[in-house]
């Protein structure tokens, strides 16, 4: 039982990242568009997280695949999959010239995967405090013996 407890452990501070990444490049978006930013700052700031996020993104649904929580890989596979089509298509660095015209697009998808990340962190909370339990209260019952 320590092991799944380490595991959600893990996934909670993946899932924290992943919120921290995709909050930053909404952040970044927004003064862009209020124009506290310039395009070649926000799209550097932006295109610096991207490739680190997916790669997070896909390490986070392979450890679900691997360790076999099948609700979870199936929750986390739609975005994973995006994200791969994005890369292998050459579309997931954003285009400094091109910015503005797809400035209420980029904020929308950012938008949909904060909101995709809350929901499984609500989901990866909960489960790590069921581990938790389970496991003080298997740790309980070793020593009432």
């Amino acid at each position: 039982m320590a092991w799944d407890l380490i595991f959600w452990v893990l996934c909670f501070f993946i899932n924290i990242a992943l919120l921290a990444s995709s909050f930053y490049q909404l952040l970044s978006l927004s003064d862009l568009e209020a124009d506290h930013l310039n395009p070649f700052e926000a799209t550097t700031r932006i295109n610096s997280i991207v490739l680190p996020e997916f790669l997070l993104q896909g390490f986070f649904c392979l450890s679900f695949l691997l360790t076999w929580h099948w609700f979870m890989f199936i929750f986390t596979l739609p975005i994973t999959a995006y994200h791969l089509m994005l890369y292998l298509n050459r579309k997931h660095l954003l285009d400094v010239t091109e910015i503005f015209r797809d400035l209420n697009t980029e904020k929308k998808y950012r938008f949909v995967k904060l909101a995709i990340y809350l929901l499984l962190f609500t989901v990866v909370l909960f489960r790590l405090v069921i581990s938790a339990f389970n496991s003080l209260h298997d740790e309980v019952d070793v020593h009432t013996f």
